[in-house]
């Protein structure tokens, strides 16, 4: 069972100083980029986002209360667990009416990947599998990661779970669980 531990990840800061990078994960292009990554963003100043090109984004507002982001001229209101998918290439910019906000950022190459997100509930009595080609990151509250071997263990806020369809991970605890999916597309279809 892997966990990624948020308070061991290295915060990048933005090229416009606008705030703070974490990558939990990529997948490595040929092209020396990346096909996918997750990444939670501190996102401390109103302003341009970076363009992304080729890819689709899925960003989820995980602390404070409200993003305003501007793609391509409209305006889209973006509350707490609600994931928003849009062109990563799009003019995009930000304001922070309510003050500083966290983000979970889901980047997916758009023609070989499709990257989702969905917010969950988790319960102390039914424990939730995270599955391969999947990330669970606690958002919120208290909980526990187990498989079939060895002793559950306690999850910080943001630490990561890497999902496996061998032995798949189980969270069990009180709180929400981010469950971030990337999909291989089909280059036939």
């Amino acid at each position: 069972m892997q966990i990624i531990r948020f308070a061991e990840l290295k915060a990048e800061p933005w090229r416009n100083g606008g705030g703070v990078t974490r990558e939990l994960a990529r997948q490595a292009a040929p092209d020396g980029g990346w096909d996918w990554r997750v990444s939670i963003a501190d996102v401390a100043k109103a302003g341009d986002f970076s363009a992304f090109p080729g890819m689709e984004r899925v960003l989820t507002v995980i602390e404070g209360e409200l993003l305003v982001l501007t793609v391509d001229g409209a305006e889209h209101p973006m509350e707490k667990y609600r994931p928003f998918r849009f062109d990563g290439g799009a003019a995009t910019a930000a304001k922070l009416p309510t003050g500083d906000i966290r983000d979970l950022n889901v980047i997916t190459r758009a023609a070989a990947y499709k990257g989702y997100t969905s917010i969950i509930e988790l319960s102390k009595k039914r424990a939730h599998p995270v599955f391969g080609g999947q990330l669970g990151v606690l958002l919120q509250g208290q909980a526990k990661v187990g498989g079939s071997t060895g002793e559950p263990l306690e999850l910080g806020r943001y630490d990561a779970v890497v999902g496996s369809d061998s032995d798949s991970p189980e969270v069990l605890g009180r709180g929400f669980l981010a469950v971030v999916s990337i999909d291989p597309l089909d280059p036939a279809s």
